[in-house]
């Protein structure tokens, strides 16, 4: 160890220790919050050097030596005078010679270092010459890692603190004019020894440099075929096969690389004997590696496959092999994109030849594909384990035959779907005739080799046609009649749940299905319950016409069933029952409805009694379960009636409606129950339109007593479902109508008001997000009163005290509110219009409303753009950043230059020393030069690449922001 005293580094050594030791979480936080502001701190520099110097540091504080000076250099360099950087080169450059054998953590860390300064030091223009005689000829491992990170570091130069021109001027004098001299350079090391050929830091080194140099250069030169050796090298096999993706990745320009290619092109069939043998050896990684070589290789030069398909077969060949040798499963997915774009291509009328003589390909890729699909057979006899309790390989390998169904779609595209289904119908048959006689209620031999093409069926069932007249009907009735065994029986449930469309031209082929799926509720495993529900959704669906005189006969089913199912089962029988419903005669609905409904509603009020004295959530959470069924009742149920005549589904939401209020009146503290009705409101609205008027005033009645008792938000979210639907213009609305939604409106905004005064933003993030969503529709169909209407200027601050959140939706949604708002205070408001005289012209402001709005920026602007860099600099999420910076642009494009006095003061305001000298002046004076061009985009740039370069350097006071802590909304109306 350094010794105590050494530099003053006894802190900073103890915090190191305090963070791998094992102590409590309190004491692992106050040694990380002081190593935090230690590498922020002046002092750092002269700490990490004497730390990096010493040969007593232990290694683990040598590395975060490193990795501090690395954050001081890209962030903090303005601590040090400028004349003294040449110094600090010159110390780094002592220190890599020290460090040029390793540990190679701490050598990259000052690799990156010294690249860094070198983007920043503009003087220095020896770069490459001077790292290269200082190291020496003996330090090849560190040069090369030198040279690896340096286009890296300038590639992401935008953390620099560097002009976009200089940046740009940098980039040329580092990368462009030294591409040549690299490249002589790695030339020259690669011809020095076989092991310099096979080092995989050379490698990495061209990977890297590949964004200057020109794939054609390097295929051009020797290191083309010390990358080629290098992959059947195990030492560097893995920099190898990324170095040549790269490179092949670099050809995508086929008419511009057509020499390129033309090189390359065999020497990458030269490797396809490495398929089986790798496959042999069961080496995974690399057969990963070589099939990503193939697969990068077909997705480069795909167009020339189309073009040159007999040239390129072999290459395609090749490919498929990757996929049938692949006994593990593990590579295939690198291929499914090349399949894709293949297909996407040769399907095209201008490649019908490669269609013609690539098409078997694609034929035997079906093979390979529905035999991957096969489940393993077990090293036990446990068919209940078939993965020999290894539960993530079970994961991936249902992923991964999700992924496969793609491939089998593409197949079809390219073959046709007859030969597809065919294949699939075939092993089918093969199966029965080969098995069938052997099968038992307890027993199914390789059933496996069953299921596999039933998935296949399944998988493919988009693709077939409703006329489709030579597979399915034999198919179908084989799949009826498969042995009873969980996984078959699943696969076929699910498989005919596919094909209900074709079913429904076939009528004569619904009754044994609907009867063998209906069996599927009667089954020992859930996961067939759940498939025969799912299947049932789709027959509903798909066959309601066929199946319109039945609903008295399958309420007797439905209602047998529906206790014993899980909820989504429960919501996929019901929307399939639903959807039969909607089909029968207008004189019928009602009747219907209710037979199917009152049933549900009679075990809600029975779950609600019993939710009154529950001491756990299941009965709330199955009164929840039940509103959610009358929902999908509602959202399917959805008879045609003319606006003259009442609407016999609204006849009966008019019953259900005090019996969904009284549920909300009595459980204002249950989230779950009080959402599903909000819900089921919400699609009354959406489902009848206006035909639901003379529900409006009660339901407009129990959405505001609701939001109002329970404080939950998506009493806001149904209420803005009114507030679209009834909204100005609306057709069948009359004007004093859409002004009674408006009142309503501005009620529940109120209601929003004095919940946000009695409570903090922190409490209410919900709420928050649902308020301003609502009110981003309320600026589209009711600007003109909402913005002229006095409580706006209360919503305004609403939403700049959201601004303290720390939460993304509802942030997003206060920030897309803002960005609106201000909108309007612009020649042109953000918000789409379909209005019926000006179509096809951008709807414009009135005077009035941009006035109006520039009032309010007036009087709030400044404490907005406070909440705004604030956010920016300290709090924001990543994916808010564009949002808030877009509320900056809106207030530079009303008031240019009292936007930027706002800036400057927000600047001003920020804890002392956390702004670097003249770095305020150089912005603003940058913001005006831009205000003054008129260019208020770049305005916007220069706004955000500050905050974030702060943002980056700072962390937010514990002590708190001083002047820019933000101030609790109050709201007394």
């Amino acid at each position: 160890m350094v010794s105590p005293d050494s530099d003053g580094l006894e802190p900073v050594l103890a915090a190191l220790s305090t963070m791998k030791a094992n102590v409590d979480r309190s004491q692992k936080s106050q040694a990380h919050e002081y190593l935090e502001k230690f590498q922020k701190s002046p002092e750092a520099w002269t700490k990490t050097h004497s730390l990096l110097s010493s040969p007593d540091t232990i290694a683990e504080a040598k590395l975060f030596a490193a990795t501090t000076l690395k954050g001081k250099i890209t962030y903090d360099l303005d601590q040090l005078p400028r004349e003294s950087l040449p110094s600090l080169r010159d110390s780094i450059l002592a220190l890599l010679v020290s460090f040029r054998e390793g540990p190679r953590p701490v050598r990259t860390q000052l690799c990156v270092c010294l690249a860094n300064l070198a983007i920043q030091l503009l003087e220095w223009k020896n770069v490459l010459g001077q790292v290269g005689s200082t190291l020496g000829s003996s330090a090849g491992d560190c040069i090369l890692e030198f040279l690896k990170v340096l286009p890296e570091e300038v590639t992401e130069g935008r953390k620099i603190n560097l002009s976009e021109d200089e940046l740009t001027v940098r980039t040329k004098e580092l990368l462009e004019d030294n591409a040549s001299q690299v490249l002589g350079l790695l030339n020259q090391y690669a011809n020095s020894s076989a092991a310099a050929a096979s080092n995989p830091r050379l490698f990495e080194c061209i990977s890297s440099w590949l964004r200057e140099i020109p794939a054609a250069d390097v295929v051009n030169s020797s290191l083309f075929d010390a990358i080629v050796n290098g992959i059947s090298n195990d030492a560097c096999f893995d920099a190898a096969v990324d170095c040549m993706c790269i490179i092949l990745r670099d050809t995508r320009e086929v008419d511009e690389y057509m020499e390129v290619i033309q090189i390359i092109y065999p020497r990458i069939l030269s490797l396809r004997p490495r398929i089986a043998e790798l496959a042999s050896a069961r080496d995974l990684d690399a057969y990963k590696g070589i099939t990503r070589i193939f697969a990068e290789a077909g997705e480069a030069w795909v167009v020339m496959i189309a073009r040159l398909p007999t040239e390129f077969r072999a290459l395609v060949e090749s490919i498929l092999e990757c996929c049938g040798r692949d006994q593990d499963r593990d590579a295939i997915a690198l291929t499914f994109l090349f399949w894709y774009e293949l297909k996407q291509l040769i399907t095209l009328d201008k490649y019908q030849d490669a269609r013609m003589q690539l098409g078997d390909i694609f034929g035997k890729l079906l093979d390979v594909m529905i035999k991957h699909l096969e489940y393993p057979t077990p090293d036990s006899a446990n068919e209940a384990d078939l993965f020999d309790g290894d539960r993530e390989q079970e994961e991936k390998f249902r992923e991964f035959r999700h992924q496969m169904g793609d491939v089998l779609k593409d197949c079809c595209d390219v073959t046709s779907v007859v030969e597809c289904l065919s294949k699939a119908f075939n092993l089918i048959k093969r199966w029965v005739s080969t098995y069938g006689s052997q099968a038992t209620s307890t027993s199914v031999p390789h059933w496996q080799e069953l299921e596999a093409p039933l998935f296949s069926l399944r998988a493919m069932g988009g693709m077939v046609s409703p006329e489709e007249s030579v597979i399915l009907h034999q198919v179908i009735p084989l799949i009826v009649q498969i042995p009873e065994h969980e996984k078959l029986r699943f696969q076929a449930i699910m498989a005919l749940g596919r094909y209900t469309d074709w079913t429904a031209q076939h009528p004569e082929f619904l009754q044994p299905q609907l009867q063998f799926v209906i069996a599927g509720f009667g089954h020992s495993s859930k996961e067939v319950v759940k498939a025969a529900a799912l299947a049932f959704k789709f027959f509903g669906t798909d066959c309601r016409k066929l199946l319109e005189g039945s609903v008295t006969e399958l309420h007797s089913f439905y209602e047998s069933v529906l206790d014993d199912l899980p909820p989504d089962s429960q919501e996929e029988i019901t929307e399939g029952v639903a959807c039969i419903i909607s089909v029968q005669a207008l004189d019928k609905v009602y009747s219907t409805f209710k037979m199917y409904c009152d049933p549900v509603i009679k075990r809600m009020m029975s779950c609600a009694n019993q939710a009154r004295t529950a001491q756990d959530d299941g009965p709330r959470l199955a009164v929840a379960g039940y509103i959610q069924l009358l929902t999908v009742f509602v959202q399917n149920i959805q008879p045609y009636v003319s606006p003259q005549e009442e609407n016999p589904a609204v006849k009966y939401c008019q019953e259900i409606l005090p019996v969904l209020s009284a549920i909300a009146e009595n459980f204002t503290n249950s989230t779950p129950i009080l959402e599903r009705v909000c819900r089921c409101w919400r699609y009354m609205v959406l489902s009848y339109r206006t035909a639901i008027l003379p529900l409006l005033p009660t339901l407009a009645q129990q959405l505001a007593s609701g939001f109002e008792n329970s404080r939950q938000g998506c009493f806001l979210w149904a209420t803005d479902s009114v507030l679209r639907e009834f909204a100005i213009g609306a057709e069948y609305v009359d004007a004093s109508t859409s002004q009674a939604i408006y009142n309503f409106f501005e009620q529940q905004a109120l209601a929003f008001l004095r919940i946000m005064n009695d409570l903090p933003a922190e409490d209410l993030p919900d709420v928050i997000e649902d308020f301003f969503r609502l009110l981003i529709d309320a600026l589209i169909y009711y600007h003109q009163q909402l913005l002229l209407s006095p409580v706006c200027q209360h919503i305004l601050s609403a939403a700049i005290s959201a601004l303290t959140l720390q939460q993304e939706p509802p942030l997003i949604a206060a920030l897309h509110f803002l960005r609106d708002l201000l909108s309007y205070g612009t020649e042109h408001p953000n918000s789409s219009n379909f209005d019926r005289q000006d179509s096809g012209q951008a709807l414009r402001n009135s005077p009035q409303l941009q006035q109006a709005v520039k009032q309010m920026i007036v009087s709030q602007g400044e404490t907005l753009v406070q909440r705004v860099m604030t956010g920016m600099m300290f709090s924001f999420p990543r994916d808010c950043i564009q949002d808030a910076s877009g509320v900056l642009l809106s207030l530079f494009e009303i008031l240019p230059q009292q936007s930027a006095v706002w800036v400057k003061g927000t600047i001003d305001m920020l804890p002392p020393g956390s702004i670097r000298a003249g770095e305020t002046d150089r912005l603003m004076n940058a913001v005006g030069m831009k205000v003054d061009a008129g260019n208020l985009r770049k305005v916007r740039v220069l706004l955000q690449d500050f905050t974030t370069s702060y943002r980056r350097r700072n962390v937010a006071p514990r002590e708190g922001l001083g002047r820019l802590e933000a101030t609790r909304f109050r709201f007394n109306g």
